[in-house]
């Protein structure tokens, strides 16, 4: 099935449970190699983009899909039990579209015309670039050291970006940027990837999420179109980064974990099964230890899920949820999947640290999930000052 354009068909991606678990196993099959050698997984990108999974949050009015949130973290769950460095990647160029859908902030010749006509062909991947080295994550405060000089055609654009997820294999770069004017402006400058001045480098040797290729880039006198500024506003004078709060759009990110837990509770199983003691004489699976081990994994990931799931179908039915209420919703599913993993690890000890089983793995790959913002010391302060803030008040 498929959506169309004038120019170009998008296909409905199928999100029903068969379709998604035949997703997760043709990605999973490469995961291991991607995540020994740390290059772009581009046999997983391949396989979310033939089934439109890369495509789809992009806006009907553009002709595609425009999934729900709901399906949308069906399908990064799916693909992160596969590969989460698929998922990430993924997960990013999903959220630009959802921003475009929601805003339509792009300029429509370039987004219309030729991201998503792109992306009709071939994975056409799509990032924020944000961190810096001095500055770390933006989220916790502070305005950009990359800056946009205005010139009478457009901007040059200068500076040095860390943890850029996708590497050179993104096709567009949305640049935290602020502006040499006076007001200063901040905003993300929308750069193709093929324009000179970028440089990569190879910074990226991670614990986890080894094939998401999140290296350093460099950009030296880029030449930006003027009308490639998506501009962040000032409110009251000052400035409050979007990623410091979470949004029904941010549970992508935390949804591909989800996946992580599920690969985990997969590998757990595969194992207890199979392992035969001689001691023991029958597989450990029939024990009465493994079991409760396997039913309090199940426990993690059902709470997980139930978050997830119930969460966004809260945000569907009309109801608002503070911004802060969602973070802590993104925290909870954080440690359940990570306690899902770790508990996994503990029970198998030293078979499950060693490098050539999946565990080993999965365990790596879930601690990433600590990293994205807003992260859980700032959610927890923030909540505990509202709750405080709160007792103060006189009643009535």
């Amino acid at each position: 099935m498929t959506a169309v354009t004038g120019r170009q068909s998008l296909l409905v991606p199928d999100t029903t449970p068969t379709a998604l678990a035949a997703l997760t196993d043709e990605i999973s099959s490469t995961a291991a190699q991607y995540d020994r050698s740390a290059e772009i997984p581009e046999a997983g990108l391949r396989v979310a983009h033939r089934g439109g999974y890369l495509t789809a949050t992009v806006a009907g009015r553009y002709g595609g899909p425009e999934l729900s949130h709901r399906e949308v973290v069906r399908i990064l769950a799916a693909i992160g039990e596969g590969d989460p460095s698929v998922a990430l990647i993924a997960a990013n160029t999903l959220a630009a579209h959802q921003a475009q859908a929601v805003n339509g902030s792009w300029p429509e010749d370039l987004y219309g015309g030729e991201l998503v006509r792109r992306s009709a062909e071939q994975p056409t991947l799509v990032n924020v670039i944000r961190a810096e080295p001095e500055l770390g994550a933006p989220a916790r405060g502070g305005l950009p050291a990359t800056t946009a000089r205005r010139t009478a055609d457009g901007w040059i654009l200068n500076g040095r970006k860390t943890f850029a997820t996708g590497g050179a294999a993104l096709a567009y770069h949305l640049v935290w940027a602020r502006t040499d004017e006076n007001p200063v402006r901040v905003g993300h400058f929308i750069v193709p990837a093929d324009s000179g001045g970028i440089t990569w480098h190879d910074t990226w040797d991670h614990l986890g999420l080894r094939a998401s290729n999140t290296h350093d880039v460099t950009y030296t006198n880029v030449v930006v179109a003027a009308e490639n500024l998506i501009e962040i506003p000032f409110r009251d004078g000052v400035y409050r980064d979007p990623a410091s709060a979470s949004g029904p759009t941010s549970f992508g990110h935390v949804a591909l974990y989800v996946g992580v837990a599920r690969a985990a509770r997969r590998a757990f199983a595969d194992f207890a099964r199979t392992r035969v003691p001689a001691a023991l004489g029958h597989p450990i699976a029939e024990t009465e230890r493994i079991r409760t081990v396997a039913g309090e994994i199940e426990a993690q990931i059902v709470q997980a899920e139930t978050l997830l799931d119930g969460t966004l179908r809260r945000i569907e039915a009309g109801e608002s949820i503070a911004a802060e209420s969602l973070s802590l919703i993104k925290v909870l599913i954080a440690r359940s999947v990570i306690t899902a993993v770790q508990t996994a690890v503990a029970a198998l000890g030293n078979a499950a640290l060693t490098r050539h089983h999946p565990l080993e793995r999965h365990l790596r790959d879930v601690l990433c999930v600590r990293v994205h913002p807003p992260q859980e010391d700032t959610v927890l302060l923030a909540a505990g000052q509202a709750v405080l803030h709160a007792a103060d008040r006189p009643a009535g």
